[in-house]
């Protein structure tokens, strides 16, 4: 499949492919024809996609030349689509150093187009007074334009489709409080944009004239304020009327600690998302569309943006989330496998239950944890848990799931994330709480040979140093009540929801 063939299909290299953004557009590029291949740390998490099977995956950081080079080759159009937002107060240095790596290896490479999804800035503000987010987006931009491969750098303000960051905080901002006192932000004007255009316009960039090297602004019809959007959201959603009082004592730190407490979206990510509204962020040029033609004449109108939005997330259609790469910061180590690791202490809580259910019947009260359904035991724990990990800047309980009822590996599910599943078997979460040390959470279906059922349960912890030690044994006191409930309750759960085990030798009938 040749790229000089205008008619033929490109080759694509996405990064971002386990975030919000990239694991919506390999599946629109493979349905236009294209071939894709994904850089990503952990190829892992993009094993249970639908895509999966269509799209080439390899190992690789934008961090590393060393992986970048062979990821690049052969390649048409690469998309950057990361960035190291969250990651500490060097995240800008580590967004210029990816940057400038992606450009220089695109150029080695002979690629030959860039495209690249960054924030849209306030026109007339000097870089100093933008936010940190906003100003590392935007000084990613020129290096990928000055890389000497043309590249295409789309500007967008709020991206308003089910499960990205910005909806869910627009989304449970306006649901939960009927009236609000709130930040002067909501009283800046931002020019929103459909998921859908946003993914439409990127994948149509991919064959711009190569003498193409420049920034779109890219948004949708309406220009609004935060007040307006929730205004607006309340009405789509057949919500009352709501009443908003603006006040001008909230920070950016205590505007994204309010954030973070009203909704899933924790502070790391709350605060540059309510930085970027301190200005009018609304787009200054609409020249995309000498290029990508507007849909059916015009973009995707705000109120048709929600609609659209929220008939996917109670269809339980949400294909990715804001959460779906891993939160900046957090564990990534897998489970160490080997029963005498020698990488250091390893403590163990270990549970069993025989169950009075099918194994099919546990494993649907396994693969349905979290979320609305709880964890099983002592609420009033995990809760508490979950607002302590909030108020330490992590994620807490609220992220929920993606799907009520299915989980794939690379899934959020509250504080934790789908290390491994083994569909009727095995469900193995890894910590993304705060904690001092790495933490897994390990559920089994067992069969034995008569045919019973048994619930088997692990939680590991590698501490690190000596406060992760007294972490330990400062909390495995309660281990007894919280994971010994959770257990018992699982195998409870299993047996009165599901027909019962079958033992061997039983008669059918």
């Amino acid at each position: 499949m040749s790229g000089d063939d205008a008619g033929a299909g490109l080759r694509c290299l996405v990064t971002g492919a386990t975030g919000y953004i990239g694991g919506r557009l390999v599946p629109e590029l493979l349905a236009g024809g294209h071939r894709v291949r994904c850089l990503a740390r952990s190829p892992g998490a993009l094993r249970d996609h639908p895509w999966a099977g269509d799209a080439e995956v390899v190992r690789g950081d934008v961090t590393d030349a060393g992986s970048v080079a062979p990821a690049m080759r052969d390649i048409d159009v690469a998309y950057y689509l990361v960035h190291a937002l969250g990651t500490g107060k060097g995240f800008e240095e580590t967004d210029r150093r990816a940057a400038r790596i992606f450009g220089e290896q695109a150029r080695a490479a002979g690629v030959r187009r860039i495209v690249y999804l960054g924030g849209l800035t306030p026109a007339g503000v000097p870089d100093r007074e933008l936010s940190p987010h906003l100003r590392s987006r935007a000084e990613v931009g020129r290096i990928l334009l000055d890389s000497g491969v043309p590249t295409t750098v789309l500007r967008a303000a709020v991206i308003i489709g089910s499960g990205s960051a910005s909806f869910e905080m627009l989304r449970y901002l306006t649901e939960r409080l009927p009236v609000m006192v709130t930040p002067n932000w909501v009283n800046t004007r931002v020019q929103p944009i459909a998921v859908r255009d946003v993914l439409r316009t990127l994948v149509c960039s991919a064959r711009m004239p190569d003498d193409v090297n420049r920034t779109f602004d890219i948004g949708g019809p309406d220009i609004l304020t935060y007040r307006q959007m929730m205004m607006r959201y309340a009405a789509v959603a057949g919500l009352p009327r709501r009443l908003i009082v603006p006040v001008p004592v909230l920070t950016p730190t205590l505007s994204s600690h309010w954030v973070g407490l009203i909704t899933p979206v924790p502070q790391s990510i709350a605060r540059p998302l309510t930085e970027s509204l301190r200005h009018e962020v609304v787009c200054h040029e609409h020249d995309i569309v000498r290029y990508v033609p507007d849909r059916q004449g015009r973009p995707i109108a705000f109120d048709e943006s929600v609609r659209l939005a929220l008939q996917r997330v109670r269809e339980a259609q949400v294909t990715t989330r804001w959460s779906s790469a891993s939160l900046p910061g957090a564990p990534s180590d897998p489970l160490p496998t080997d029963p005498d690791w020698a990488g250091g202490s390893l403590y163990t809580d270990r549970r069993e239950r025989t169950v009075d259910a099918s194994p099919e019947a546990l494993w649907r009260v396994i693969e349905g944890i979290g979320g609305e359904n709880g964890w099983y035991s002592f609420p009033l724990a995990w809760a508490a848990r979950g607002v302590l990990d909030r108020l330490m800047g992590g994620v807490g309980l609220r992220r929920g799931r993606r799907d009520a009822a299915r989980l794939r590996v690379g899934d959020s599910l509250d504080f934790w994330r789908v290390e491994e599943i083994e569909p009727g078997r095995l469900l193995r979460l890894r910590a993304e709480m705060r904690v001092p040390g790495l933490a897994w959470l390990e559920m089994c279906v067992d069969t034995g040979d008569d045919g019973s059922v048994r619930y088997r349960q692990r939680a590991l912890f590698h501490p690190h140093g000596l406060l992760g030690h007294a972490y330990w044994w400062s909390v495995s006191p309660f281990h007894a009540v919280v994971f010994g409930g959770m257990a018992r309750n699982i195998a409870l759960t299993a047996a009165r929801t599901g027909p019962p085990a079958v033992p061997r030798g039983t008669p059918a009938g």
